[in-house]
């Protein structure tokens, strides 16, 4: 999930544009973000320790935040956007998860490639991961109403992507998804990258079954 950027901008004059020179700005300070609550949490992490690790100045972070929960926030979103489009990319399909004509047609196989490319997308991206699925609790009320939102926009988009719209079939989709957070979560925390990829096998398998059951919305089979 995260960008090829510089840790300093070069010297001197340079070609960026000023909204250019914000985004990498900004994305570089949530980069920052995430690697320095990787190793010391939210709550021990400070605007300065963000500063030391991005190479970007104090006034520069002031005049792209309006605090540490700012730049948290940001690189929440930062990454659950990212991540958004790398899966659906996975299967053709646009940021609301609406398949291209080209698309894989059996929704249990679009649904093996996106979760596989989740969990490696989780397993390579472990600051971002952590900011994602367990800092997030750390950073107040306001950044776990955010997390919730996600997760509700996150099962609409797997509903959405396996063509399921029954109303029982789009809570089962929420039920998944809310699942998969707390297995997912509990191997982040440990830092145990075999237990992570380990999650994917029997998830399949049980939404295979959930499927076969018509637990979709649909007929079974």
């Amino acid at each position: 999930m995260s960008e090829s950027l510089p840790r300093r901008l070069p010297r001197g004059r340079h070609a960026l544009s000023r909204d250019e020179l914000e985004r990498v700005q900004r994305a570089r300070l949530c980069a920052a973000m995430a690697e320095v609550m990787a190793e010391k949490g939210y709550v021990a992490t400070s605007v300065a320790d963000v500063l030391a690790r991005s190479g970007v100045s104090r006034q520069t972070f002031y005049q792209v935040f309006d605090s540490k929960l700012d730049c948290f926030m940001t690189a929440f979103d930062f990454a659950s956007d990212i991540l958004t489009r790398r899966l659906m990319e996975t299967v053709g399909a646009d940021e609301h998860g609406v398949l291209a004509p080209e698309a894989a047609s059996d929704p249990l196989e679009r649904f093996e490639r996106v979760f596989t490319a989740y969990l490696d997308a989780l397993a390579t991206e472990l600051p971002y991961t952590r900011l994602f699925l367990i800092e997030v609790y750390a950073a107040g009320p306001a950044a776990i109403r955010r997390r919730s939102r996600q997760q509700a926009a996150t099962a609409t988009l797997l509903a959405n992507l396996m063509g399921v719209t029954a109303e029982s079939g789009r809570f089962t989709c929420q039920m998944i998804v809310t699942a998969t957070s707390t297995m997912v979560t509990n191997a982040v925390a440990d830092n145990d990258l075999t237990a992570l990829r380990a999650v994917g096998p029997p998830v399949i398998d049980h939404v295979r079954a959930l499927w076969k059951a018509g637990a979709f919305g649909h007929e079974g089979g």
